[in-house]
């Protein structure tokens, strides 16, 4: 049986980014995957991005490697992870826009028992990497989504990231890479949230021969 996989993500200079695609590594352990990666688009005027030669050269470089995520994507999707940079605990309004567009699936039903899981990236250790997490789940909820978290089910959550989400720390001017236990922590919750909801998708398969 086959799984299909949405990472949506926003990330301004890359740090989001190399969770994301580390978080897909870890998805593509689990046999029969399918992955669809995507980025959300930048909401800031062009001059204000262009007065930012660096997020202006990463923006270039992530829109021609990463579509927008759609509808249509989260349709697709059995397993969907969001990821985003924190704003003062909160969600960025790009990942908040790409909740907000939903409601046509919402009135349908259409993200009900899909497998969901929230990955960050904050500045400083106390930063809002737990929050901004927490505040992602809430509409996730409302959509009737099934939230798997990394908890502390493997040895590398005592080294990095946060058991509600995986997570690192970039640093005041955001220069500052995922380490190699951030990196860990992404690749477990890949393959974990992953499994989860293959394990759910032949759960249902069971249930209905069941009842039939």
């Amino acid at each position: 049986m086959e799984v299909n996989v949405l990472i949506a993500f926003y990330s301004r200079y890359g740090n989001v980014r190399a969770l994301a695609e580390t978080i897909a590594e870890g998805a593509r352990e689990v046999q029969g995957v399918n992955i669809r990666m995507r980025r959300a688009a930048d909401l800031a005027p062009e001059e204000v991005i262009a007065h930012d030669p660096r997020w202006a050269a990463a923006r270039k470089e992530m829109t021609e490697a990463y579509s927008e995520p759609t509808n249509d994507d989260l349709a697709w999707a059995d397993v969907i992870f969001f990821g985003t940079p924190t704003r003062y605990g909160n969600p960025t309004a790009e990942m908040k826009l790409v909740i907000d567009k939903t409601g046509p699936l919402w009135v349908q039903g259409a993200l009900v028992d899909k497998v969901a899981s929230v990955f960050t990236s904050t500045s400083t250790i106390h930063g809002g990497n737990e929050s901004t997490i927490i505040a992602m789940l809430n509409p996730l909820m409302h959509l009737g989504m099934i939230v798997v978290t990394p908890g502390y089910a493997d040895p590398i959550m005592f080294q990095a990231g946060t058991p509600y989400g995986a997570s690192s720390v970039s640093g005041p001017n955001a220069d500052q890479p995922p380490t190699e236990a951030d990196l860990a922590v992404a690749r477990f919750t890949g393959k974990r949230v992953t499994e989860h909801g293959l394990m759910l998708k032949l759960g249902k398969e069971a249930l209905a021969k069941q009842q039939a």
